[in-house]
């Protein structure tokens, strides 16, 4: 086995592991994404990562929180993978051990989750052979480099490898000898390693590439919604007050928050999708997507909002959806005494638990299709989901659902209940001001004070806003298209120059006015007043 300092070493670990994901991730484009061993192992960390430690990665990264779970565990992997490379240069067995021990890990993570079958476990095995292959090649090859720090001590001669071969000279200044890096071997090395991570960098973004061109786009884009035979009612003029930096009435697509545990976005195909109902009930029936679609459809405006949503924060949105009423699919499967609750089951396996009486007691709850004029994002639960007014996301909002499991509160927890979350989420009256904002510098004068207020299912009745702890002022609120989405409202200030704190509160329509009591997400929503400091110039 050659010689190499523990940098050359670590950085031969590097390339092994390098090498072992790009391949997993080729492999990956015929056995599914979720089996790329990157994406099992950040899986099971969602999982198993302790409450606090999630609500920290939604609170600092948002709606970026899987991208920082990927990224950390690249870089975990990354310090593992040299440890193994330097390892290695002492006893071969050891590295190679490690990389077993990894793909291990990851073909078991992949196996556990939710209709996995064996050839889930199969991009890791390939991945661990290569990575293998690699760290192989780079420890046991010809190379030739300064073993530092193992060098001998001053005045020591230093034997060759396996104390055969020539002994290197004393430095010319009488020092003890010391070995140096042969260029020709350090340049070789440094190319090779530099190949290998060019190749596997490439091959595994292209593979991940490929496996989105295999997505369900195309079948998406084929969707012909059909029309409601209850259209959405027309929003009233002056719904958007149009005031820069005030979020609009009704969200984009493209910007309405993401929060939920798919480390990649499930792509189910809406021809083979199907939705059982079953459970305590007694008619189950099995859905087709083409089934769904010809039942008559109702269009709404909803409000959805996050559990992690801070006080202030934006995982929130509006939207117009499109679904057939859970209501009357409920009342055709004819629930049994006692299911007080309906478990939706999504695709990856992941469950969310909702009271069987609000789906029934006559709110807008909806099997969504649709969502502002198109069918759903895949990144939203194409081809369907739930949405129900008034519940936390995580006790209803079930993307790429399959599921709907009639069962009760005493019998099963969903998801994050066992994680110290309520088994029942109502959203709580809330406030928020989006402008002016803490970084704007007005000045002295009239200053537009705005922002947006919900209380889903029940609608606002009042938002008001107090300046410096004074008395509170009541803002103007804009029309809204039902109790079930959120209403903008503006306050004119009359601003003095100097620092200013401003603070909103919201009434709702049975007269309870949000606490100014600050309380955490956990374990049912935050609650306080949000407040906003700036400079008036």
């Amino acid at each position: 086995m050659s010689s190499t300092t523990p940098r050359y070493a670590a950085l031969a670990g590097i390339a092994a592991a390098t090498a072992a994901i790009g391949a997993a991730e080729v492999v990956a484009v015929l056995t599914g994404p979720r089996s790329a061993p990157l994406v099992a192992v950040g899986g099971l960390v969602v999982d198993a990562a302790p409450e606090p430690v999630k609500r920290f990665g939604i609170a600092v990264f948002g709606t970026y929180d899987k991208i920082a779970l990927l990224v950390g565990t690249a870089v975990l992997l990354a310090g593992f993978a040299a440890l193994l490379g330097v390892l290695a240069v002492r006893r071969l067995v050891v590295g190679l051990a490690g990389i077993a021990a990894f793909a291990a890990l990851g073909a078991g993570a992949a196996l556990t989750r939710a209709g996995a079958d064996g050839l889930d476990a199969v991009p890791s095995l390939v991945g661990a052979l290569v990575g293998g292959v690699t760290l192989w090649a780079f420890v046991a090859g010809p190379l030739e480099l300064d073993p530092w720090p193992w060098s001998p001590p001053t005045g020591e001669r230093a034997p060759a490898p396996d104390g055969a071969g020539p002994q290197h000279p004393p430095e010319p200044d009488g020092t003890g000898p010391q070995r140096r890096t042969d260029p020709e071997s350090r340049r070789r090395f440094l190319t090779g390693v530099g190949g290998v991570l060019g190749v596997a960098v490439v091959g595994g973004a292209a593979g991940r590439w490929w496996a989105g061109q295999r997505g369900v786009s195309d079948a998406r884009a084929a969707i012909s919604l059909p029309a409601p035979v209850s259209a959405a009612p027309p929003l009233p003029a002056g719904v958007d007050l149009e005031v820069p930096g005030l979020a609009r009435y009704v969200t984009e697509n493209r910007r309405f928050y993401r929060i939920d545990t798919a480390l990649v976005v499930p792509q189910v195909d809406p021809e083979t999708w199907r939705l059982r109902i079953h459970g305590r009930v007694r008619n189950p029936v099995t859905l087709s997507f083409a089934d769904l679609l010809a039942r008559p459809m109702v269009e709404r405006y909803v409000t959805l909002a996050c559990v992690s949503n801070e006080v202030g924060g934006d995982l929130i949105g509006n939207a117009r959806w499109l679904g057939v009423p859970i209501r009357e699919l409920l009342d055709e499967v004819q629930p049994l005494d006692g299911a007080d609750q309906v478990v939706g089951r999504s695709v990856d396996g992941w469950t969310c638990g909702t009271p069987t009486a609000v789906l029934r007691d006559g709110r807008d709850a909806l099997l969504a299709v649709g969502m502002n004029g198109e069918p759903l994002p895949v990144a939203h639960g194409f081809p369907a989901r739930m949405v129900v007014p008034g519940l936390y996301g995580y006790v209803s909002a079930c993307k790429w659902i399959t599921e709907l499991e009639l069962t009760s509160f005493a019998d099963f927890d969903a998801y994050w209940v066992p994680r110290g979350w309520s088994a029942e989420g109502p959203v709580k009256t809330q406030s928020r001001i989006d402008t002016p904002r803490p970084r704007n510098r007005p000045a002295a004068g009239p200053v537009t004070v705005a922002g947006v207020a919900w209380a889903q299912h029940r609608g606002v009745r009042r938002v008001e806003v107090r300046v410096d702890g004074g008395p509170w002022q009541e803002a103007e609120l804009a029309p809204t298209a039902s109790v079930d989405t959120w209403v903008q409202w503006s306050w004119r200030w009359e601003a003095t120059p100097g620092e200013h704190t401003l603070q909103v509160r919201a009434t709702d329509s049975t007269g309870e006015t949000q606490t100014g009591q600050r309380q955490d997400v956990a374990p049912d929503g935050a609650t306080g007043w949000h407040s906003v400091t700036l400079t008036v110039e």
